[in-house]
């Protein structure tokens, strides 16, 4: 089975930025490996370690300098890398169409992605990706196993954890907990330069165009306060939502 990992390169959590013409001064900032992303790496690595797969393949998206962040991926582990070559910032709906088609690609039943992006700040990547693909979306997973076609999945809810079921293929967002990322060793660094790095142009036109062809839906707020006790309020809410909003079966 082939894993996919995304992984994404950002500024070091303690560089210094600067703001010259109303825009960020990103020189002599020390960019890596997104550290959510390194989360999703190591469950990889480890997932092939207990026989769950047979290849890992890291892909980023973003400027030629993302090859950096690959280079660790592959550092750590990873079989090979695909770069997405992107020269401006796209939405996460436009990244997520141009890596599911790699992911395709790579006959991939299970891609794993940081559940935040560090930069942006953003947990959209990867239930867009989900979306782009079709399959199921597990988010912020603390932990993951694999046997054969069967996933179970433990992530975080507010009162506490839930365990997850299911089969592959499957979308999981990563996040702290769920490992504790290794150290490339510098052996490893020296077989990451020898290993395959594809670099190929990223969204097209075509993909932002597909991007903004999914319409955002704006409705009038309803400013309604439901009042009651907990139980009777939820049904309530229920209601509305089915009968009025449109958006229950």
């Amino acid at each position: 089975m082939t894993i996919v990992t995304i992984v994404k390169q950002v500024p070091e959590a303690e560089a210094r930025v600067r703001v010259q013409g109303g825009a960020l001064d990103l020189a002599g900032a020390t960019f890596v490996l997104d550290g959510m992303d390194e989360y999703g790496v190591e469950q990889a690595l480890r997932l092939r370690e207990a026989g769950e797969a047979s290849e890992i393949v890291a892909v980023g998206y973003g400027p030629r300098e993302t090859e950096q962040a690959l280079r660790t991926a592959l550092a750590m582990g990873a079989d090979r890398a695909v770069l997405l070559e992107a020269s401006g910032l796209d939405d996460p709906l436009t990244v997520a169409l141009a890596l599911a088609e790699v992911v395709r690609e790579a006959g991939a039943d299970l891609v794993l992605v940081g559940g935040k992006q560090a930069d942006w700040d953003s947990a959209a990547l990867g239930p867009a990706l989900a979306e782009a693909l079709g399959w199921p979306h597990v988010d912020w997973a603390t932990a993951f196993t694999l046997s054969g076609q069967a996933f179970e999945s433990v992530h975080e809810i507010d009162d506490g954890s839930e365990t997850l079921r299911g089969s592959l293929p499957l979308v999981v967002t990563t996040q702290q907990g769920l490992n504790e990322p290794r150290y490339p060793t510098l052996p490893n660094i020296m077989k990451a330069n020898r290993k395959p790095l594809d670099v190929r142009p990223a969204a097209t036109e075509e993909s932002r165009s597909a991007a903004r062809s999914y319409a955002v839906v704006e409705r009038e707020r309803r400013r309604v306060v439901l009042e009651g006790d907990a139980s009777s309020a939820a049904s309530e809410l229920v209601r509305r939502l089915r009968d009025e909003a449109k958006v229950l079966g």
